[in-house]
């Protein structure tokens, strides 16, 4: 047995609110009759309302079961977990009634009895014997209102990338809007006067009655009280009376001289953020939208200044300020305007490579026949996460088997994992689905790694039942019709990326980060780190497994949300897990990877084992026809597993077949070099194949490496090439033939629910 299924990795998970479960399914999948029993029917399958005797759901550490902590204005509306501020709603310590640090970014938070703690660390400390970097929380500020002394906090509302946690303690209330990118806190406050609570005497560089400029810990600073007001300093305490006004905010400068161009928009206050997406088919584009929404508290301004990471400032033409902040992602650049612009060319994604003549056919049935002759081909798998892997090997090898003309063996996998979803996805067997209308969210029994107690990895185990479905649906429409089991199908893509925002059952996109760029996998974010992702990789997988499925069904809401996740996330991979331009980490991190993304910045670890190759692969696997981003850039895979092989002392080892894969997508000759020199001698990785590997390394052997920068006006079109020769292949869900074209002005006819090659 592997070390990867003896030491699978820990992770953390998040909560969702109180919402009563309804009648209405909405995005696609069935209107569900209003039903008291513990199953709700869906088309043919299955869920049940009521957990399976024995199980839990969301608890704290010590085993207590808890609810989402939210106030009464938003109470039954579905929490989006996952967050970067989930720690607001899963009070994962019963010590701590409050929150975790909370990484916005340029700022930091943490909330408090007094109020909200706020920094901005501009120094970082390597910590893990080298393997951390991490740019921790440390109080500049804390905005308060006088006299403040909260039993808790609660969160009160949130959108795309804010949220406004409140604080009340029978005499006093305060409500803080916070958020990625904004450099403002926005502040609502009643009972007494605003108080802000230096970390040290402020130092004052500006006083302008209702405006005051103070230096804290090196950070600059602008204090905004209501006009007519007048901030006082004493000691650590800066106070003013807001008379008949209950709001104030404080802006972090990038510097002292800008504070008039911060003042502007001091009293335009964010209300709300949201990101809208439009998949451009003709140019091969995704063009993403970020808006703030306003409201003037005074004045008539509704303008706004936000921080843009490095992934989206390198893609949009809007005119930036040359205002800058440092962060974990590197640096932020601020845009003066409530909304900006990104647009990327979309990274095609395969159901399986292109046909190859240098596949020897004899050799693939083999080790198809292999798979097939198990004992048990599923492998013992009973879990979410086990089952998920099985399911999304099988549906690997169903491709390459079709590809092959061995219809046999494809209908005997697909029957594999037709028999497998459908007993998940029917209620009273070994497996079956649970929704929880506390937390608004499916959660599968078994569970594993916290899926169920912490909300956990959802996105990570659904993706493989997605991805597999996609591949059923390909071949057996009937079978993916809601009416049918697509409509099981539908409510795990709800519950992990949801695109509906005014579902009242599940929450917009959960897991996915849309500012970020990227997922988080932990649910309470119960880290003074932050919240964390390890396996980015696997979260892409449902972004593909969305596409498939999708472009299989005719669902181009689904389809094109696949597209936005994927293109969105590859770009986040490559600067923060892989750090390709090497313009993030910091000048002494040693590590040119990372195995983790945390809030406050990354590690070279997993959550399991220190093995380098692990750490290297976690954000490899599944290898699919989704995984051709990778191939963006050939010096960054190179320096990856340079640095695997400086680190492991020695060639790859274990995950052997894995890593070759990773390789093959940079340089199939050296891949297949050693792939070949082998023999068979490794283990496959527990969710490879034989199969799938010699298919993999011998196919881009013959047709060399990905064009990433010739798109398609199909996501399920690719280009590879090798000594200039070009090789255009594409996949057609439809019913009826059409042409692909790709950029360069190459056409390629696909037959009806078909594949095709080309050279060109």
């Amino acid at each position: 047995m592997s070390k990867h299924r003896v030491n699978r990795r820990r992770r953390r998970i998040a909560l969702t609110t109180a919402a009563a479960a309804t009648a209405a399914a909405v995005t696609g999948a069935l209107v569900i009759p209003s039903a008291t029993a513990a199953q709700i029917p869906v088309g043919n399958g299955s869920y049940s309302d009521s957990r399976p005797a024995g199980t839990q759901g969301p608890t704290d550490n010590m085993g207590t079961p808890v609810l989402p902590q939210v106030t009464d204005a938003v109470a039954g509306e579905p929490v989006p977990t996952n967050e970067w501020w989930s720690s607001l709603v899963f009070k994962r310590y019963p010590d701590n009634p409050y929150s975790q640090p909370m990484y916005g970014h340029p700022l930091t938070y943490q909330a408090v009895a007094e109020g909200l703690q706020v920094g901005h660390p501009t120094a970082h400390t390597i910590v893990g014997e080298g393997r951390q970097y991490e740019f921790a929380h440390t109080a500049d500020l804390t905005l308060s209102v006088t006299g403040l002394d909260a039993p808790d906090v609660r969160a009160d509302g949130w959108s795309d990338w804010t949220v406004t946690p409140y604080w009340g303690d029978g005499d006093r209330e305060l409500r803080a809007t916070i958020g990625h990118g904004l450099p403002y806190v926005y502040a609502e406050a009643d009972g007494g006067d605003a108080e802000i609570i230096t970390n040290g005497t402020p130092e004052v560089f500006a006083d302008d009655g209702n405006v005051l400029g103070v230096t804290v810990a090196g950070n600059h600073y602008a204090l905004f009280a209501p006009s007519g007001s007048d901030w006082n300093v004493s000691g650590t305490s800066v106070t003013a009376a807001l008379g008949d006004h209950d709001y104030y905010s404080v802006a972090l400068l990038p510097e002292p001289k800008a504070l008039d161009t911060y003042a502007r928009y001091a009293f335009s206050f964010v209300t709300g953020s949201q990101v809208s997406w439009e998949y451009d088919t003709a140019a091969g584009e995704v063009n993403a939208t970020y808006t703030l929404e306003t409201e003037a508290r005074e004045g008539s301004e509704t303008g706004t200044l936000q921080a843009l990471y490095r992934h989206q400032w390198l893609h949009t033409d809007d005119a930036l300020l040359e205002h800058e902040y440092l962060s974990p992602r590197g640096t932020m650049k601020v845009r003066e305007g409530a909304s900006f612009t990104t647009t990327q060319s979309v990274p095609g994604v395969l159901p399986v490579l292109p046909e190859s003549d240098a596949v020897d056919g004899g050799r693939l049935a083999a080790y198809i026949a292999e798979v097939l002759g198990a004992e048990d081909p599923f492998e013992g798998a009973t879990d979410t996460y086990w089952t998920g892997k099985q399911l999304g090997k099988l549906a690997q090898l169903t491709t390459i088997a079709d590809q092959a003309g061995d219809d046999a063996s494809r209908d005997r996998l697909l029957t594999l994992i037709k028999d497998r979803l459908q007993e998940w996805f029917t209620v009273g067997g070994a497996a079956e689905f649970s929704y929880d209308s506390d937390w608004s969210t499916l959660t599968g029994y078994p569970a594993s790694y916290g899926s169920d107690t912490e909300l956990n990895d959802h996105h990570f185990h659904y993706g493989y039942f997605v991805m597999a479905a996609a591949v059923v649906a390909q071949f057996d429409p009937a079978w993916a019709e809601q009416s049918a089991w697509g409509g099981m199908v539908h409510e795990l893509i709800r519950d992990t990326a949801n695109p509906a925002r005014d579902d009242d059952r599940y929450p917009f996109l959960r897991g996915f980060d849309p500012y970020a760029g990227h997922s988080w996998a932990a649910g309470h974010q119960g880290f003074a780190a932050g919240n964390n992702q390890e396996s980015s990789s696997e979260s892409i997988n449902l972004s593909v497994g969305l596409i498939l499925w999708g472009s299989a069904t005719g669902d181009d809401e689904l389809r094109d949300l696949g597209v936005f996740l994927l293109t969105t996330e590859a770009e986040s991979i490559r600067q923060y897990w892989f750090d390709a331009d090497q313009e993030v980490y910091p000048e002494d991190y040693t590590h040119p990877i990372v195995g983790m993304v945390w809030g406050s910045g990354a590690a070279y670890s997993t959550w399991w084992t220190a093995n380098p190759e692990e750490i290297h692969g976690i954000n490899v696997l599944p290898v699919t026809g989704g995984s051709l981003h990778l191939a963006a850039d050939p010096q960054a895979v190179e320096r990856n597993l340079t640095h695997l092989v400086e680190q492991n002392g020695g060639p790859f080892e274990e995950w052997r077949d894995l890593l070759w894969q990773f390789q093959a997508l940079a340089d199939p000759a050296t891949a297949k070099s050693s792939y070949d020199a082998d023999g068979d001698a490794y283990e496959p990785e527990a969710g490879a194949t034989r199969a799938h590997t010699y298919h993999w390394i011998t196919t881009l052997a013959a047709v060399g490496t990905p064009n990433l920068e010739v798109t398609a006006d199909i996501p399920t079109a690719a280009v590879f090439e090798k000594d200039g020769v070009r090789t255009y292949t594409a996949h057609n869900h439809a019913d009826a033939e059409r042409t692909v074209t790709f950029s360069d002005g190459t056409t390629l006819t696909v037959p009806a629910r078909s594949s095709a090659t080309s050279n060109g």
